[in-house]
């Protein structure tokens, strides 16, 4: 590899390593629901998740693209820009693991490279092509999840309501394997591409590649190690999503899972990055609030909401703090 060798090596592996911290805290958004209500135990939901993931992940390479080549301008950046974007989402991320908050890695990935690429080359380095699917990718995660959960539960409550409560749990048992194979496969088309166009994108400011073209090792080998961080720390977002945030039937999970995954599918096929983990998370509200709104945890909830909140300026402000200090120094 020459010269170039060590620093590509070095900024891929970080790139992996905000990868596997997105399995701690991503990735676990698509079998919160189903091992919090029993359904499935932990390690059949997560052997589930990861073939799921992967072949979303194989699905396309739309949002790879955008979140590779639409959010900073690729001439204006370097690999160190990438190296600083990565060291604030695995800070920042592995910081709300601790506390079992599930952040969001679209957010953070997206402000880290925002961060670094305003360090690197100023306001001019941003796209505003691939920032606007950003921002329709904010409603969708945020609108679309909560009325999707909310409407589907809701007709739900009627089709059932001469239903047995043992009936429902004995049909939505067996329906809600379906529907968390459903949102682990949403997961992997959208959450699944974003750091596999970074990969790409490292790849290709190395010079490894002549184009921006996603090459299918790196499609598996970025899912895979997405998986293997999930086994290794997913349990602490399970628990605050599944168990915390409202109780959950499988009824409900079906709904939550059904209405997240059909709107991060949806972004997925129009090459839009949106926030997995907002939109199961405000699905997940938007089910709860149909029994009662005092059924919510509303302060797991802000809590949550927080760490979101904070997910943009703190990622940003570490990349690009990073990314000014390489600057210096090279």
């Amino acid at each position: 590899m020459g010269d170039v060798g060590l620093p590509v090596i070095f900024v891929l592996l970080l790139v992996l390593a905000a990868e596997f911290v997105n399995g701690w805290t991503d990735a676990p958004n698509a079998i919160a629901t189903v091992v919090s209500t029993r359904v499935l135990a932990p390690y059949q939901a997560l052997l589930m998740a990861t073939i799921f993931n992967i072949l979303g992940a194989l699905s396309g390479t739309a949002v790879a693209a955008t979140i590779g080549k639409g959010i900073v301008r690729i001439e204006a950046i370097t690999i160190w820009t990438v190296a600083a974007a990565m060291l604030g989402i695995i800070l920042w991320s592995t910081l709300a693991w601790y506390y079992g908050l599930p952040t969001s890695e679209s957010h953070a990935l997206i402000a880290g490279l925002t961060g670094a690429g305003l360090a690197a080359g100023g306001p001019g380095v941003l796209l505003w092509d691939g920032w606007r699917l950003v921002l329709i990718g904010l409603l969708f995660s945020t609108f679309l999840g909560f009325l999707g959960g909310l409407t589907l539960m809701t007709a739900l409550y009627r089709t059932l309501q001469r239903a047995t409560p043992g009936r429902v749990r004995k049909i939505f048992g067996r329906l809600q394997v379906l529907s968390a194979a459903f949102m682990a496969f949403s997961h992997g088309s959208n959450d699944g591409q974003k750091f596999i166009g970074v990969f790409t994108l490292t790849l290709l400011l190395g010079g490894l590649l002549p184009e921006f073209r996603v090459p299918l090792w790196v499609i598996l080998l970025c899912a895979g190690v997405m998986g293997f961080g999930t086994m290794v720390g997913g349990w602490r977002i399970v628990k605050t999503m599944g168990l915390r945030l409202t109780k959950l039937e499988p009824v409900h999970g079906f709904a939550a899972e059904t209405s997240a995954a059909m709107a991060i599918e949806l972004a997925s096929r129009l090459g839009i990055p949106l926030s997995t983990t907002h939109t199961i998370n405000t699905a997940i509200i938007g089910v709860g609030a149909t029994r009662r709104l005092s059924a919510v945890r509303w302060g797991v909830g802000g809590q949550i909401v927080l760490a979101w909140i904070l997910t943009f300026p703190v990622c940003g402000l570490i990349a690009w703090v990073v990314a000014l200090g390489v600057s210096r120094l090279l």
